[in-house]
């Protein structure tokens, strides 16, 4: 795959249910079918949709990471407009607040019960295989970032959706106690064992940039 693309792959429906062990809650949520990107969005994409390349690591096939909520948000209707789709985001407060165009058939960040439902892909542990076949974290990846799609994927065909870097996703974390931060997913490439699991859940502000946290696109099916 030309690493300046992104191949997507249809997810189907299901039900998933999060937990949040800070507050000791869960809730669950159905899902409609979806697409997400098989890999993270690379280096070479984003230099492609944007001109500009922020990440501290150089490599057209490494995700992109230091880059912030915002900056995922807006690059997906930037390739959405690219590639002719209709913008999944709309920004009526002149870049300070963003809304979802709920009928958009353009790229946009996975909620996390979508990122989480796609990468236990049908499986009900806390990985979807062995860690060290599937995921870049601290104990092998030398502290460093690797190439996207390096270790076996999960059985809907997804790669790195643990280890590499952390995803951003749609969802404010807990807006009553947290204001305005957002849902991470994934583990990184420098993080321990216990971060890379389907269930864990990390938050950070929307303006936060890092070299361990990118992003992954999804697209809505229309019905």
């Amino acid at each position: 795959m030309d690493a300046s693309t992104q191949e997507m792959v249809e997810i189907p429906p299901g039900r998933v249910t999060l937990a949040d062990r800070r507050t000791e809650s869960t809730w669950s949520v159905d899902l409609a079918p979806y697409r997400l990107a098989a890999v993270p969005a690379t280096q070479a994409l984003y230099a492609r949709v944007t001109g500009a390349r922020p990440s501290a690591s150089s490599g057209d096939r490494l995700p992109v990471e230091g880059v912030s909520w915002w900056d995922a948000v807006r690059f997906c209707n930037r390739l959405s407009e690219r590639d002719g789709l209709a913008p999944a985001y709309r920004f009526p407060d002149g870049g300070e607040g963003v809304e979802r165009v709920p009928a958009a058939d353009g790229y946009r960040l996975p909620t996390e019960a979508e990122w989480e439902h796609a990468c236990r892909a049908g499986t009900a542990g806390p990985r979807y295989g062995p860690l060290d076949e599937i995921a870049w974290y601290r104990g092998n990846s030398g502290e460093r970032l690797h190439e996207a799609g390096g270790k076996r994927p999960n059985a809907w065909g997804l790669y790195d959706m643990l280890g590499n870097v952390w995803d951003w996703c749609w969802d404010l974390y807990d807006p009553r106690v947290y204001g305005s931060y957002r849902v991470l997913r994934g583990g990184g490439w420098f993080d321990e064992h216990w971060s890379c699991r389907a269930s864990a859940r990390r938050r950070s502000h929307p303006d936060y940039r890092v070299d361990d946290v990118g992003f992954r696109l999804a697209r809505s099916i229309p019905r």
